[in-house]
């Protein structure tokens, strides 16, 4: 049984967040440990309001996990404040310099707001994120406006995606050459979930690159499209998939768990996050 990790909000919908990464892990047949960064009020109306966790806190539950349960890969996904995108850091800067063969994999969702439009992290902390933690991660899954943000270009239409992956790629790589784990190498999956059609964006790490073709699903179930994309990308990636064909099968995830979602709640509906498990 191989052992994930996800660090993220709590949202008592069960839609996104933790719980929607949790239920992702077991459909992949991954044994999933959790940190709680912030809880959340919401519901699948929209999000009232946060409440970040203890800095100390997911340090420690961190610090924790890994002493008896370590990782062979790690979602990130909300981090609320500066002072937890500081200690998610320093936690994958000491995995980073253990003298081991084998490194977690670890795929960053940058949640910076939710799709009510609530900030879900503290807009101080976008540089933190940007010229620290990206350097540690090996691949991050940006929605158009999260691409914007870390970047700095605007992401206008479908033309732009490739020029300002590639930008911010070559950006986190020379500021990763200092950095004590080298010469360093993300690897960008751009959802474009608002273009149409809503083709998304792959950007290989040493700079190959590759459209996955989308199609429009009519459906109020999207609730946690994000992180269950992200969380299954990680899922197939753990599970030795090359990245497009990771990109391809957790695409081909959330498309089936749209599909198959009652729609339940006022809102944006959860999807069905456990669906493989549901077949007959």
């Amino acid at each position: 049984m191989q052992i994930v990790l996800t660090i993220a909000g709590f949202d008592p919908s069960s839609g996104a967040g933790i719980t929607a990464d949790l239920k992702t892990f077991a459909a992949h047949g991954l044994f999933a440990t959790a940190c709680i960064t912030a809880l959340t009020v919401q519901s699948t109306v929209g999000v009232r309001s946060t409440h970040p966790t203890s800095p100390a806190v997911v340090a420690a539950t961190l610090d924790c996990l890994n002493a008896d349960l370590p990782p062979v890969g790690i979602k990130i996904g909300m981090l609320a404040t500066k002072q937890i995108v500081n200690e998610i850091c320093n936690y994958l800067e000491l995995l980073r310099l253990k003298d081991s063969e084998i490194q977690p994999l670890i795929v960053l969702d940058p949640v910076l707001c939710s799709t009510s439009g609530k900030a879900l992290l503290d807009p101080t902390a976008v540089d933190l994120l940007r010229d620290r933690l990206l350097p540690l991660v090996d691949w991050i899954t940006p929605n158009l406006a999260e691409l914007a943000i870390l970047s700095g270009i605007e992401v206008a239409s479908r033309d732009d995606l490739p020029a300002t992956s590639r930008a911010l790629q070559a950006r986190i790589r020379q500021s990763a050459t200092a950095h004590p784990t080298g010469d360093h190498c993300l690897g960008i999956f751009a959802t474009g979930g608002h273009l149409d059609p809503p083709d998304d964006f792959l950007l290989l790490p040493h700079g190959e690159t590759l459209w996955l073709p989308g199609s429009r699903i009519n459906s109020r179930a999207t609730h946690g499209t994000g992180c269950a994309l992200s969380s299954a990308f990680l899922s197939r990636l753990v599970l030795d998939d090359a990245p497009p064909q990771a990109a391809l099968a957790a695409k081909v995830y959330v498309a089936q768990a749209i599909q198959s979602a009652e729609e339940i709640g006022s809102g944006g509906s959860p999807i069905n996050n456990l669906w493989p498990l549901l077949k007959s």
